[in-house]
């Protein structure tokens, strides 16, 4: 039978998970757990208050903010591509 983990265990493992900006993957990965106990601690704590409000907007504008610097990089790269083929044709 598998390991027995606290419940203190659990509530921090969905905290991470919710608020971390890591896939749920990995955080099961990092934590030794499976992905669908993971996502049976995650369902169970649904309707508590395991993660504040507050934390859940932070973890949000943080996701979002990730995929602006994504994109962001991305524009970067394209651009330094196009210069170097502009610089190198000739007039």
């Amino acid at each position: 039978m598998g390991l027995e983990r606290t419940e203190e265990f659990r509530k921090d493992a969905v905290r991470i998970a919710l608020t971390s900006g890591l896939t749920r993957k990995q955080v099961a990965d990092d934590l030794g757990v499976g992905m669908s106990t993971l996502n049976k601690w995650i369902t169970a704590q649904r309707d508590t208050d395991v993660v504040s409000k507050e934390d859940l907007s932070l973890a949000q504008e943080n996701d979002r903010l990730r995929r602006e610097n994504r994109i962001l990089k991305e524009e970067r790269e394209i651009l330094k591509k196009a210069t170097q083929f502009f610089a190198g044709q000739k007039p």
